[in-house]
């Protein structure tokens, strides 16, 4: 690992950052880019050829920046908003029959829940729910998953890093279950993955290729720090014969000589739409050279486990705070809740968050399901942060 100049990050200059579940701040050098690249684009003019040639090459150079990351080819990548855009795009893009079942973890995103919840009632689906969250400490989540699968199950669905434990789920192990789950014959559809990747791109050293999943949705601003409004989808090629367009537009198209549709483009671009922010595409390349320049992927994360390690460890020496894991955190979300006697005395975990960030300049947030506060930490998170996170718990726990 290099040593980082904080400098780069003016959203690191006056607080101790422990969101980046939540948003990443950008580095300098993207912060540049947008500007740069709206200032260029206004100077070419935004609908000319000139323009137009420079968001292709803009658009191509970000989709293999990201196919890069992720060890798989750029066709296999749609363009998208976030997260949220990309698990809507499979959710609506199967071919559903009356009495098909979703498979959804019990920790997902409540956008990701009412997204199944909805496509269920307008198809007369079935959704059965995995308890992954009882897998915490103890359990199997490989054979919990595979426990409640069904002759009916169509697609299982869940996150790569929960977004409120911080548990890693051995994503390469779950898909290889689910993809040899064939009870009837073998002319019964393979069961398909869909992954909410909100918390594991930029954090866990990927190659999707390997790891085998279906559908990947990711985003560039939470731990790659990138502009928020940018993100991707993953769609391996095996799994995308099988996929349709719902959400539709001049992007996903293919047209003749006279401007006709005369069909959908052959890769990952038949899943986006029209025109986007075309200058976050050089913000994102930015931000992800940025942490290319720092060190690899695995040395990354080696120092995201030793901090995360590290935050956990002095939480729970703390004697009114209960880490939601027992054991060492395996990524950076460490989650921690206010003990019951305490929160008899009054305290909340609403209040500390205020507190802490009133008080200490500490941004934490809160998780409702569970009950808890979760901090951050991301490899150029400092020790002394975590001790100033640390510290003003502490006080906050005198309080009461």
């Amino acid at each position: 690992m290099k040593p980082i100049d904080r400098q780069q990050f003016p959203a690191l200059q006056n607080k101790a950052y422990f969101n980046y579940g939540g948003q990443g701040p950008m580095p300098e050098s993207a912060l540049n880019a947008l500007f740069q690249a709206y200032q260029s684009i206004q100077e070419k003019g935004p609908f000319t050829g000139e323009a137009l040639l420079w968001i292709h090459e803009e658009v191509v150079a970000t989709r293999e920046a990201i196919a890069s990351e992720l060890g798989v080819t750029p066709d296999t990548i749609t363009l998208t908003e976030n997260v949220s855009i990309g698990c809507n795009i499979p959710l609506w893009g199967l071919d559903w029959q009356p009495g098909d079942r979703i498979l959804i973890g019990d920790c997902e995103h409540p956008g990701i829940i009412a997204a199944v919840d909805e496509l269920a009632r307008r198809f007369d689906l079935q959704v059965a729910i995995c308890p992954l969250m009882e897998t915490l400490n103890q359990g199997n989540p490989i054979l919990a998953i595979a426990s409640h699968l069904h002759p009916n199950t169509r697609l299982v669905v869940l996150s790569h890093i929960l977004w409120n434990t911080g548990q890693v789920l051995p994503l390469t192990d779950i898909v290889k279950v689910c993809h040899e789950f064939n009870p009837k014959s073998n002319s019964s559809p393979k069961i398909r993955v869909l992954v909410d990747a909100a918390q594991s791109v930029g954090i866990l050293p990927l190659n999707l290729t390997e790891i085998g999943v279906d559908y990947y949705a990711f985003t560039g601003h939470k731990w790659w720090c990138g502009p928020e409004g940018l993100g991707g989808l993953y769609v391996s090629p095996d799994a995308a014969e099988t996929l349709h367009p719902t959400f539709i537009g001049w992007r996903s198209i293919v047209m003749n000589s006279t401007g006709d549709s005369v069909g959908f483009k052959p890769d990952g671009r038949r899943f986006e739409m029209a025109t986007s922010a075309y200058p976050l595409l050089a913000g994102l390349r930015k931000a992800i050279a940025f942490h290319q320049g720092m060190g690899t992927p695995e040395a990354r994360y080696d120092r995201i486990q030793v901090l995360s390690h590290q935050l956990w460890t002095k939480l729970r020496e703390l004697p009114d705070i209960i880490c939601l894991k027992e054991t060492p955190p395996e990524a950076g979300l460490v989650s921690f809740q206010i003990n019951e006697s305490l929160r008899k005395s009054g305290a909340t975990h609403d209040n500390l968050v205020k507190f802490l960030e009133k008080e200490h300049r500490v941004m934490v947030r809160t998780i409702l399901n569970p009950d808890c506060v979760r901090s951050c930490v991301h490899y150029f998170t400092l020790e002394s942060e975590i001790e100033q996170l640390i510290q003003g718990v502490q006080e906050f726990c005198q309080k009461f």
